[in-house]
């Protein structure tokens, strides 16, 4: 057997990172020091978003992509949640709504104003309340305006249509926590990984269950479909330890195609997969290097290209979509790198070397773009269709202007002994416990004070009135 590594052409395989300057960075950030297994950063051609540290409640900082440099510590915040921020997403027709859950329950969506904020956020466009436990992970669906996933730690995963404003169905088929989610292109079909060491391969709709492996000797971590190949790409832990990745055929997960060993280290694999260029990339957690793949479509299916390596651990990656990339730097790849030691976002381009100056159409295929191809009620009646597909060539230019509207929604009561129950939910969190709980002492305080005042004046008109009946007598 030969021990020489084989060897393909590739116009992919000299593809190097570069980090920005430290003026086109984003720095005095106070990233949150949360060690939930998430990104806690989004990013979308407008605008940045991160999750941060804060007391009292969860909230993130949205800053407009442009606004790099040194951000104010007084910057305004979006902090509506009364737990922990664990997960946000843009959505990806919308560029000014994002979605987070948290630790209180609660997935809120939000309408980002289009300078940016100027004062801290409370109020969400929709509050969204289903699950029983705190909320891990929030995932747009790929084609289709108004649906949103949420997956908690209930073991449930919620669609909800953002139309009305409710959930309209429960996917409840995992019996540990959900740790990832994935869809394929059109949206039809939805992978997932679970802490009970099992990949699930679902039909979204219905929640039926197509396929699933029991992963003993891969212990799956995380999960990302492979654009149209009907493939799957799933990163996770070995029988000894290791941290390995595995490619599997979705029509059959009886077993892996590919398996193989990264390294011996203890960090989270992120994969991240670009379905124009058909290049993975691994970037892992407490990690300082990004390792990028090509996918094939024959053996060995997964070529090893090169390595970005970066003496900063990384906490988490936002990633640049499509049409906010450079087109005349060639750049096919944008990481946000959350450095949280230095509270420092560092954009990092992956560019693919090229001498001329014109539009490379070969590493820019038609891309989906920022229009929707289905409404929230056609894709629930089920209809499934592929992405609007988008060119970079002329820049980025929006045919029109879609505007999200949330549903109004009329105000419900349950009133039981003179309390209207759905107005006066019950506290998720300890934090909004102790915040009720010394609300209400002060009220009781205010009323034990008029209570009071209005004893001491009964007693004077008390007494003003024996003075009037004694007065009446004498004068007779």
């Amino acid at each position: 057997m030969s021990w020489r590594p084989t060897y393909r052409s590739s116009k992919f395989r000299n593809v190097y990172g570069k980090v920005a300057n430290r003026e086109h960075c984003f720095d005095g950030i106070p990233i949150t020091k949360n060690v939930h297994d998430n990104h806690f950063c989004a990013v979308n051609s407008k605008f940045l978003a991160i999750v941060t540290e804060s007391s009292g409640g969860g909230s993130f900082i949205v800053v407009p992509v442009s606004q790099y440099g040194r951000i104010d510590p007084r910057h305004p915040k979006v902090s509506g949640h009364q737990g922990n921020v664990l997960d946000i997403k843009w959505n990806p027709f919308f560029e000014n709504i994002i979605a987070s859950c948290s630790e209180d329950t609660s997935v809120r969506i939000w309408e980002i104003p289009e300078e940016g904020l100027r004062r801290n956020m409370t109020e969400a466009v929709l509050e969204l309340y289903g699950h029983s436990r705190r909320v891990g992970l929030v995932e747009w669906h790929p084609t289709s305006s108004g649906i949103l996933f949420s997956a908690g730690y209930d073991y449930k995963v919620l669609i909800w249509n953002l139309e009305i404003g409710e959930p309209v169905k429960m996917i409840d088929c995992h019996t540990d926590v959900i740790l990832s989610m994935s869809f394929n292109t059109d949206g039809s079909l939805l992978a997932t990984s679970c802490k009970d060491k099992t990949l699930r391969l679902l039909e979204p709709r219905t929640g039926r269950v197509l396929q699933q492996a029991n992963c003993k000797n891969h212990r799956v971590n995380r999960v990302v479909f492979l654009g149209n190949m009907k493939r799957l790409v799933t990163t996770g832990v070995s029988r000894w330890n290791t941290r390995q990745i595995a490619l599997w055929d979705q029509e059959d997960l009886s077993m892996p195609m590919v398996e193989e060993e990264i390294d011996g280290l203890s960090g989270l694999l992120f994969p991240f997969y670009d379905a124009d260029t058909h290049m993975l990339y691994l970037a892992g957690k407490g990690d300082g290097n990004i390792r990028y793949f090509e996918i094939t479509t024959e053996k060995p299916y997964l070529q090893y290209l090169m390595e970005y390596r970066s003496p900063a651990p990384q906490k988490g990656l936002g990633v640049m979509p499509k049409h906010g990339l450079d087109v005349a730097a060639c750049e096919v790849f944008r990481f946000y790198k959350l450095v949280t030691l230095k509270g420092l976002i560092e954009p990092i381009s992956m560019i693919v070397p090229r001498r001329s100056d014109t539009y490379q159409e070969d590493i820019y295929p038609m891309t989906p773009g920022t229009e929707p191809a289905l409404t929230a009620s056609e894709w629930l009646s089920g209809i499934n269709r592929d992405p609007v597909l988008m060119s970079l060539k002329e820049g980025y230019q929006r045919s029109d202007q879609l505007v999200f509207k949330a549903p109004v929604k009329e105000k419900k009561s349950m009133v039981v002994n003179g309390i209207d129950l759905l107005e006066n939910v019950p506290p998720r969190t300890e934090n909004e416990l102790l915040r009720m709980f010394f609300r209400q002492q002060e009220e009781l305080r205010r009323l034990k004070d008029e209570l009071a005042t209005k004893d001491v004046r009964i007693r004077q008109l008390e007494l003003e009135l024996n003075n009037l009946k004694n007065v009446s007598p004498n004068n007779a």
